[in-house]
């Protein structure tokens, strides 16, 4: 059994989903304790404790020490059961989250899966929204080989959640990446949307009013969208997309109680230029949530990022605790070497 430390790097909730995804596709139990240990309340809260009893049922494993508040849980791996998997989420705990423990392990299924999720957030704080994760991380993934379909029903917001997606995961062999270059820039998108509650007030509109101001300068083409939706609770978000020939990167940012519209939009759009200036092929928000995959091809693989962020780092620790290979790091390039 693989004993992991949960309080080691950023000691989060990233441990407990990655590990646990390794452990189901490499069919190696694992016992993980000190779980959040560096959050200002330790233990599991509710989107980790739906996350890996989901996974657990995808690939009919096994938990111990699976409730609330738990610091330590054993997971034993099994064979995979189902085509089918509804998550219930009654809090705004983050879909892109829970996606991030299923998706690998999804990816070794025999047969295509359709999960479902009643509940939830699609656009939370501390986590990646929706929009980037399907435009910008399901973008690198395809280039590797599967094919993933999102369908949003209805978008959820912080407190109540209350989402309703649809998540097609269609496995195939991965493919090493190699990110290096980013060929020419095509183009940049904008997505702003907010809750059918602040159409009076044009949130949609002045967020991307906001990044529009930080671009109007640089003279790029851009597309854009904005939309009204209707949620259990009011909120709003934005997500830049910069598309080149060999990659995308992407930033987003949440609406928030007392800021105006207009500077959430430049706060993405600020951001998206910082990741612009660095010559990554990914940015510091997808950079940890990629390495998985690519040390789960088992062939060698390298990419450019922007940043080593406090999760990439640990995600550099905690996968060759699972896998055999070791990473090489020289500046922002990565390296995944299989033995």
């Amino acid at each position: 059994m693989i004993e992991i430390d949960g309080s080691k790097g950023e000691g989060g909730g990233a441990i407990l989903r990655v590990a646990c995804a390794l452990s189901a596709v490499t069919q190696k139990p694992c016992h993980i304790f000190n779980i959040r240990k560096n959050r200002p309340k330790s233990g599991l809260a509710t989107q980790h404790l739906l996350g890996i009893q989901a996974l657990a049922q995808l690939c009919n494993g096994k938990l111990e020490g699976d409730y609330l508040g738990s610091e330590e849980i054993k997971f034993y791996p099994g064979e995979f059961s189902v085509k089918e998997l509804k998550i219930k989420i009654e809090t705004a705990g983050s879909i892109t989250l829970c996606l991030q423990s299923l998706l690998p392990v999804a990816l070794f299924a025999p047969n295509p899966i359709k999960i479902f999720f009643e509940g939830g957030g699609t656009d939370v704080p501390y986590s990646p929204t929706i929009d980037h994760f399907r435009y910008v991380f399901l973008k690198i993934l395809e280039r590797m080989g599967p094919r993933v379909e999102i369908n949003i029903l209805k978008r959820g917001y912080y407190p109540l959640g209350g989402a309703r997606v649809e998540v097609r995961i269609f496995p195939g062999k991965l493919r090493p990446l190699n990110l290096i270059e980013r060929g020419k820039f095509k183009k940049i998108s904008i997505f702003s949307v907010a809750s059918e509650f602040l159409k009076e007030k044009k949130v949609a509109e002045r967020q991307l009013r906001g990044a529009k101001e930080i671009l109007a300068k640089l003279k790029l083409p851009i597309e854009t969208q904005t939309e009204y939706v209707k949620t259990d609770s009011v909120g709003s978000s934005i997500c830049m997309i910069s598309e080149f020939e060999q990659t995308t990167l992407g930033s987003d940012a949440l609406g928030k109680l007392g800021k105006p519209a207009e500077e959430i939009g430049r706060e993405c759009a600020l951001q998206l230029l910082k990741e612009e200036k660095t010559n990554a092929c990914l940015d510091r928000f997808l950079t940890d949530q990629i390495l998985i995959y690519l040390t789960l091809t088992n062939k060698r693989s390298q990419v450019k990022v922007s940043e080593l962020t406090s999760h990439t780092k640990t995600n550099l620790w905690l996968i060759p605790q699972f896998l055999k290979g070791v990473f090489e790091i020289k500046e922002n390039l990565i390296t995944w070497i299989p033995e």
